[in-house]
């Protein structure tokens, strides 16, 4: 592969044998996936599932960190749901991403991704100074270990990710653009968002979606290419600004439909690499 030429990736998720989730990136002929990461799993367990895709010949991008607790995925309930912005989750769920990034480290992952919430545009809301707070901990362990930490886009605005990242002030901060989430969250024009956050871009959701027409419910998540995000467009323009990693194909169904999907996305996507 040449070394301008991006690489694909899809996301899975660990949900009970290990081997299972990392035989399928293996299965569709993908060298990389995203790790959906149940919070905290030992390192011994970590150390297991690397040994597996190693033997399968699969690079972990990242370790997609859940969180512990509640999360609702809509404008209703997901403000006081999702990520470090909720008071009464943040301590848990700061515990939970640096344990993550200690199984991260000790596997030879480069990163941890996570939501962190609908963080306030307001920089003087309360809300948004307790999340800058839980992330510069959480940076104190990233850091020490070596390790990434990378937002995923969707419920803040690309200017609030950007302040929040020049607030909590480390360089091991990234983003994991997913450009379906600004659009399903009616955030931005993924395309257009490259203007203010393309620079920090570290990893990519290949996912499609639409803008939302519900006050309560998120757009709809689309197969790739039938959705408003235009690949053409957004991948030459990440390159402009120096992104080399993958793009991880993500599909948020299950069963042979997902399957499909996947594969429809991998041709879409293959000649843009």
């Amino acid at each position: 592969m040449s070394e301008d030429k991006l690489k694909l990736g899809v996301m899975v998720h660990l949900h009970g044998e290990p081997e299972e989730a990392i035989r399928k990136v293996a299965d569709l002929g993908l060298p990389s996936c995203q790790l959906g990461w149940p919070p905290n799993l030992t390192i011994e367990q970590g150390l297991e599932v690397k040994r597996i895709a190693d033997d399968y010949g699969v690079e972990i991008t990242t370790l997609w960190a859940a969180l512990p607790g509640i999360a609702v995925w809509n404008f209703i309930e997901g403000p006081v749901t999702i990520g470090l912005v909720p008071e009464d989750w943040r301590a848990l769920r700061v515990q939970a991403l640096e344990q993550a990034a200690r199984c991260a480290a000790e596997m030879g992952v480069a990163s941890i991704t996570t939501h962190c919430g609908f963080i306030p545009e307001f920089p003087g809301d309360p809300l948004y100074q307790g999340t800058v707070v839980a992330l510069k901990q959480v940076m104190r362990t990233c850091d020490a270990l070596g390790v990434q930490f990378w937002f995923e886009t969707g419920q803040e605005t690309p200017i609030t990710l950007l302040r929040t990242i020049q607030d909590v002030g480390s360089a091991n901060m990234g983003i994991n653009l997913d450009p379906a989430n600004l659009l399903m969250y009616g955030k931005a024009n993924p395309v257009d968002a490259l203007d203010t956050i393309g620079p920090w871009v570290r990893g990519v959701h290949a996912k499609d979606g639409e803008y939302p027409t519900d006050g309560n419910a998120l757009g709809k998540e689309k197969p790739l290419g039938e959705g408003l995000v235009n690949f053409p467009v957004l991948v030459p323009k990440l390159k402009g600004f120096g992104f080399r990693g993958a793009l991880t194909i993500e599909r948020e169904i299950s069963g042979e439909k997902q399957l499909e999907d996947i594969q429809r996305g991998i041709e879409l996507l293959t000649p843009l690499l």
